[in-house]
């Protein structure tokens, strides 16, 4: 019963989400809607930033999972816009929300399991310092970061699979830099 609760919860959260805005979604109006009373919303959840808090973290982790090897930029870059847009509308509401942060968090949790996963083998391989190798791990990421937050803050409207494509191209050139400078 309480996994069934929960779950009614997050989806019809998530359906109210979709349809308004963030700050007009209230406990009363979510457990109207949801058929429950308040004292189970506050049985499962402390308030509606850790319903959000579990919700973006479960999503964070089943991308994660989803992709247990990272081959290559565009492999990573995909799955770092899967985690965003999956549930579009409502990642949207959240992004432009006070509750950004909670959401952040988990994208940038995304996007080091992305590079790291990518980077490592291939760094292994080279003659590269653990400097070097951390200040490499840290471009990517931001990188990598910086690209979702730039399709989120234009509303996701714009095509990013040739975006991701053409930068691939370019981060691929100078990673291959980098690597010629250290040989």
């Amino acid at each position: 019963m309480t996994n069934f609760t929960k779950r009614e919860i997050k989806n019809t959260f998530l359906k109210m989400l979709e349809d308004m805005p963030l700050n007009q979604i209230t406990v009363k109006e979510l457990v109207k809607e949801c058929g429950i009373n308040r004292n189970s919303f506050y049985y499962h959840y402390q308030d509606i930033p850790a319903l959000i808090e579990e919700i973006v973290t479960e999503d964070a982790d089943e991308i994660i999972h989803t992709y247990g090897t990272i081959d290559s930029m565009q492999t990573g870059l995909k799955a770092i816009l899967e985690f965003v847009s999956v549930k579009r509308k409502a990642i949207l509401h959240i992004f432009n929300s006070v509750n950004r942060d909670i959401f952040e968090r988990d994208l940038w949790k995304v996007c080091e399991y992305v590079v790291t996963q990518y980077l490592k083998p291939i760094l292994s391989q080279g003659n590269i310092s653990e400097f070097d190798q951390e200040i490499i791990f840290k471009f990517y990421k931001c990188e990598c970061f910086g690209f979702a937050m730039d399709w989120l803050n234009n509303g996701m409207e714009e095509e990013a699979q040739a975006q991701i494509d053409r930068f691939c191209e370019y981060q691929t050139r100078l990673f291959e830099e980098l690597l010629a400078l250290k040989r």
